[in-house]
């Protein structure tokens, strides 16, 4: 049987080119990667890292590049890339070969690339370390002083030259003149007595003061209300450092992704120099949850909703809800609704007024109170002085509750004058690893029908420091009542210990004062003390060691006559990016069921 003839038409031809090129990408995909080999004789550790830091040969030998000409292109940069790496590290008589299968790069043309490269051998003789001998930059702004690392005998590394001219630079910014610049520089190598001396001219430029905030970007807050929370300094002084805490401010805001301050090109003829603002908005709304167990206390759920720009001017708007208790062994289910709504900016760029208002049950073992609380005031962070570490609060507020308890069926109106301070100097907030935390409650109040007046004073102290790879944590807890008696306010205004807050491994609220007969309430004085060892096991696994104790007094400062009991056991952390997830196990060590163990869950660190 004859087959019929034919020619092949364009997409049969079409076809069999995409099949040969295919092939072709195969049989290229299919050759090896070159062999890159870089020799350092005389350098040490830290001097071969960043060569092979600096080398696009090794990197490329890294990722698998087979290309001639990209590894030709790599050979030719790599010559500047490491000469740069041996001027960082303090060498500057170094001579550097990289042979392409045998040929030296440089003298490689663009059109005599070969068709593979096989192997690329790469040969730095660093020479001997180079040290300062002078340095100078000058003029210098009043008080600035140069950097250790370009003093006589130092190591000449190219990157101390660059910190003394850009600490020369801040100086004359930090005086108010934002155009400072480096306008002229002398390096010269002697290699006879392996000195390098340096000299920098700097242009100071005009002073100048703080001119417009000038917004863009697309964001839903008002131009107006962005240049009020921002508060930059129009007509004074330019300072970085208040360039900073208007960036500050709007990042403190919560209602803006993405923010971006920077200066004008040119100082205006009136000495102005103009910001620009770059503002985008982060999502308007925001939903969230969590949730804590322990086997005695039960389930507590919590979740809240969020409006971060409610009218225009970056106003919140924050409803919270929590329920907790649910299948607890102390008390029954307690509940919490709240709400609170704050506007930045008002009165001063630091200060935010704050109007919210709460409602709630709590049912346990020694009563039972239903409670409504309101207050408005305001909040002050101290900027300019302490950073963003030290902030103030100062309110009016309300206090009702209706209480039944082992002393009856008793009502309250109070009206309240709560005020704070709160330092926060913890390197993270998350997962703190260094620094202190205070904060500091005072709360005058008076009873509408019964006349009692008092104060309700609370401090909570923490302390962080890492050790090797594990961090100590410590943590102090005081309260107290003054002013009134026991019975002469709810029970929230007193003090308990036991459970997850304060003494891990006891019963929650469990130490309290003893009225007789089976009969108890909260004392007027309080304090706890909890230590824990964090430390990391593998990977996002880590593990802890904690000891918690707690003491409750009658009188309102603690002179030892109440009681104490202590807990202590071990957790395991494991770290999800948003915080670590928490499960403690927790026995008592002085008072309690003597052999019982509590378990904790939860998002976050104890403390």
């Amino acid at each position: 049987m004859r087959l019929p003839s034919f020619r092949p038409g364009p997409v049969r031809r079409t076809l069999a080119a995409l099949a040969l090129g295919l092939c072709g990408l195969a049989a290229a995909g299919a050759a090896d990667a070159a062999e890159v080999s870089l020799a350092a004789p005389s350098a040490d550790e830290d001097l071969t890292a960043a060569l092979e830091a600096a080398s696009l040969l090794v990197a490329a030998e890294r990722d698998g590049e087979t290309n001639a000409d990209q590894l030709v292109a790599a050979a030719q940069a790599d010559y500047g890339r490491l000469l740069a790496a041996l001027y960082a590290q303090g060498h500057y008589g170094g001579v550097i070969t990289i042979r392409v299968d045998g040929r030296e790069a440089s003298g490689i043309a663009p059109l005599d690339a070969p068709e593979q490269v096989d192997r690329v051998e790469i040969t730095v003789r660093p020479g001997p370390l180079f040290t300062f001998g002078r340095v100078e930059v000058a003029p210098l702004a009043p008080g600035t002083a140069l950097p250790d690392s370009v003093a006589a005998g130092a190591a000449a590394r190219t990157p101390a030259m660059r910190q003394a001219v850009e600490t020369a630079i801040e100086g004359w910014r930090e005086t108010g003149r934002p155009k400072a610049r480096a306008t002229d520089q002398s390096i010269t190598a002697d290699h006879r007595n392996r000195r390098v001396d340096a000299a920098f001219i700097i242009d100071p430029g005009r002073l100048a003061r703080f001119g417009r905030l000038i917004v863009t970007g697309e964001s839903r807050v008002r131009p107006d209300r962005i240049r009020a929370i921002a508060g930059l300094p129009s007509g004074e002084r330019f300072s970085p450092e208040a360039l900073e805490r208007a960036a500050g401010r709007l990042r403190r805001a919560g209602a803006f992704g993405a923010i971006t301050l920077s200066e004008g090109e040119v100082i205006g003829p009136d000495g102005r120099l103009d910001i620009t603002a770059q503002i985008s908005d982060r999502k308007p709304r925001r939903i969230g949850g969590g949730a804590e167990f322990s086997i005695v206390d039960g389930l507590t759920l919590s979740g809240f909703w969020l409006h971060r720009n409610l009218r225009g001017g970056a106003e919140r708007l924050r409803f919270d809800a929590e329920i907790a208790g649910i299948g607890g062994e102390t008390g029954g289910v307690d509940y919490v609704l709240s709400t609170r709504f704050t506007r930045p900016a008002t009165f001063t760029p630091d200060t935010t007024l704050s109007i919210g208002a709460e409602i709630g049950r709590e049912d346990e073992p020694d009563y039972l109170s239903d409670r409504f609380e309101a207050d408005i005031g305001v909040e002050h962070i101290f900027s300019e002085r302490f950073g963003d570490r030290l902030t103030g609060r100062l309110a009016v507020g309300t206090h009702i509750a209706r209480v039944e308890d082992d002393q009856g069926e008793r009502d309250f109106t109070f009206v309240t004058l709560p005020a704070g301070l709160t330092w926060d100097g913890r390197d993270d907030r998350l997962e703190p690893t260094a620094g202190l935390y205070g904060d500091l409650e005072a709360t005058p109040f008076t009873d509408l029908d019964a006349g009692t007046t008092g104060l309700w004073l609370t401090f909570d102290g923490r302390a962080y420091r890492q050790i090797g790879p594990a961090v100590l944590a410590g943590r102090l807890q005081l309260g107290s009542l003054a002013g009134a008696a026991g019975s002469e306010v709810p029970p929230d205004y007193l003090f308990y210990s036991g459970g997850g807050g304060t003494v891990r491994g006891q019963d929650y609220q469990s130490l309290g004062i003893d009225l007789g007969g089976g009969d108890s309430i909260g004392g007027r004085s309080f304090t706890a003390v909890s230590l824990e060892a964090r430390m990391p096991v593998t990977g996002p696994f880590g593990m802890a060691v904690f000891a918690d104790a707690g003491y409750v007094g009658a009188e309102a400062f603690p002179d030892g006559s109440g009681d104490w009991h202590a807990g202590a056991g071990l957790g395991l952390r494991y770290d999800t990016g948003i915080g670590p997830l928490r499960v403690d196990l927790a026995t008592p060590v002085r008072g309690g069921e003597s052999g019982s163990i509590h378990v904790y869950i939860g998002i976050g660190q104890a403390f």
